[in-house]
Order: C-alpha cells, then structure tokens, then sequence
C-alpha cells in the first residue's frame, strides 16, 4: 500500500518515514520544507535502504495536491503538515489558522476528488484544555489556551463533520504530547530551523555549546517543583503508533480518537536532570517567566490506544535522552 505523509521530512514525520517503509509500505512525502531540509528524506532512505518518492509542496497548494494523487495511488494518507509552536502561535495566529486549517482542508478536498477516504491525523493533547488529568478521550474538548492547540481542536472537528457526511471515511485522530529522542541511528532527530520552540533541542544545544543558556518558562507553577509537567514519548514510539493507526483504518470505518502517550508526567526540570545524566555535562539554565498559552500539567490515558490499536510505549526518558544526545553529538551543526 502506498501511504502519504504530510510533512515527511519533519521530526516527527521522518521517523513515522522510517517505520513505514520497514515496515514494507510504500511511501510519498509531501513537505514544504518551512522547518526541515531534504536532506533528511535521503538519510531515511539510507537508515531503511529503501526509497520513497518526494514533492516539494505546500498543502495549500490545491494543484500540486492534486498532481501527487494523479500521479500515485494513494491508499492512506498520515497527517504532519502544519506549524507547531504554541508561543509563537499567539503572535501570529492568522498564520496558523491558514496554514493548518485552511492547508488541512484542501488536503481533504483532494482526498475526497480522488476517493482517499483513510487519514491519520496528527492532532495534539492541548485540545482537551482545562480538563482534570488524565485525559481521556471522552472528556470534552475545545477549551483550548492557543491558536495552535485550536488549529488542531478545528481540525478534528472538520473530520468528524466529514465522516458523518460520508461513512466511508475512517479517520484516526492521535491526541499526542511532547515528543522528544531520536532514531537510534543517529541520522535523523529534532533539528529545526532558526533557535528551537521546543525543549528538547534547546536543551542539547545548550549542552552542546550552540546556545549560550536554556531559560525555563515558569518556576511557580502548582506542580512538583514549579514546573510544568508534560507526558514525553520517544518519537520513535509515537511513529509506530501511526503505523497502528494505519492498519486499524484500511480495515474500519468511522472516526475514532486515540491518546498516544507514557501516561506519565515528566517536569522540565526532570528532563533537564535525565539529559544531564545522558550526556555527562552540568546545564546552564535560569527560571523565567511563564510563556503565553503553556497549562500547568497534562498526562494521558493511553488504555484505549493499548486495547484499540494494540500500541504500547516502549522507551522511558533515559532512552528519550541518550538517543537525543546521540543525535546531536552526530550531528553538532544540524542536519544539512
């Protein structure tokens, strides 16, 4: 079978990549590269000694859509493609809305023109706002603290409209937290463009010498130790869930939500203090001020993604560590 993914080259889309063609699929990439570099597509390519095919496209672009599924017999379709920082989304959040709702929406037109009714859709904890943790997938959702975390609770929304216009669509939505870690390989990792919105690559370039100092968002948080709690999964966990999710939409229909999580909370200064002991080197951080949109603590319950998709996390937080350092050490300069 041939699946598209959206934003392939990205973090998280790679590894998903990776798995994928291991796992004999049949992979299109369809990326932009706003926040990635083809060169990853080529050292995915060299992890699987396999090859995928790749377009240079934006997901709003209607015609080059169209010219990926003219071209190839999509069967499925995984669902990266988007921006992805809750604090630069509350500055420009007429930017996000367009990119990732307005992209997200033709992306199904196309789907639909040509009969792809089968999408994984990468969709994001932050949709179930102030709910008590853990979160459960059905708890409400939608009181979301940023445009980025609404671009994603629309998103779903879109998709449950489209399947009950259409009960031949089988949709999965993967309501996942912070990834972090690297393949094992040490070819592919978080690696994006400009300084870094997420904590693990701050934090290893820092350890690293590129960043001078990690500044912690908030240290008066009611957590732990003032600060905030998230449930970090190893990327290469949260790939293999896609593939899970694959297999259970070419055999159902209907739309159906999954949290991909360890269904445990790691502090920042957990993550800190493991990457510390990953890579043998003492971080230089500070406690600042809170960052705009950021919740205190949220965990999932991952029972139904267990039982449903037969999916499991493997990998703790050393390993989320180790493998990230890996990455970095090999790769000091980025992936170019």
């Amino acid at each position: 079978m041939a699946i598209l993914v959206t934003g392939g080259a990205g973090y998280i889309g790679s590894h998903t990549c990776v798995e994928l063609l291991e796992a004999d699929y049949e992979v299109v990439v369809v990326d932009n590269y706003y926040n990635s570099v083809p060169e990853v597509l080529n050292r995915v390519e060299k992890i699987t000694g396999k090859k995928l095919k790749s377009y240079d496209c934006d997901i709003r672009d209607k015609e080059g859509l169209r010219k990926v599924f003219s071209e190839n017999k999509i069967d499925a379709v995984i669902h990266f493609a988007g921006l992805k920082a809750v604090g630069e989304s509350t500055k420009l959040p007429l930017t996000y809305y367009d990119n990732n709702i307005s992209g997200s929406v033709v992306l199904f037109e196309i789907m639909n023109e040509f009969n792809c009714k089968k999408i994984v859709f990468s969709s994001s904890a932050t949709v179930y706002g102030n709910n008590p943790i853990p979160y459960k997938e059905d708890m409400p959702t939608g009181d979301v603290s940023s445009p980025y975390g609404r671009t994603k609770h629309f998103i779903e929304k879109i998709l449950e409209d489209v399947y009950a216009s259409d009960n031949e669509w089988s949709i999965s939505l993967l309501r996942y937290f912070n990834p972090i870690g690297a393949h094992s390989s040490g070819l592919i990792g978080e690696d994006p463009n400009g300084i870094p919105n997420n904590l693990m690559p701050y934090i290893s370039r820092v350890a690293i010498g590129k960043l001078p100092q990690l500044t912690v968002f908030g240290g008066d948080y009611d957590t732990k130790d003032g600060t905030c709690i998230r449930d970090y999964i190893h990327v290469v966990d949260l790939a293999k869930a896609h593939l899970c999710a694959v297999a259970k939409i070419m055999d159902s229909t209907g739309c159906e939500a999954y949290n991909i999580g360890n269904g445990v909370g790691y502090s920042v200064l957990d993550i800190i203090h493991a990457f510390e002991k990953a890579s043998g080197k003492a971080l230089n951080y500070v406690i600042g001020d809170r960052r705009a949109g950021d919740l205190p603590a949220f965990y999932a319950d991952a029972a139904k993604a267990n039982t449903e998709l037969n999916w499991h996390a493997e990998l703790g937080i050393d390993k989320m560590c180790e493998d990230t350092w890996n990455f970095q050490t090999k790769n000091p300069d980025g992936i170019k």
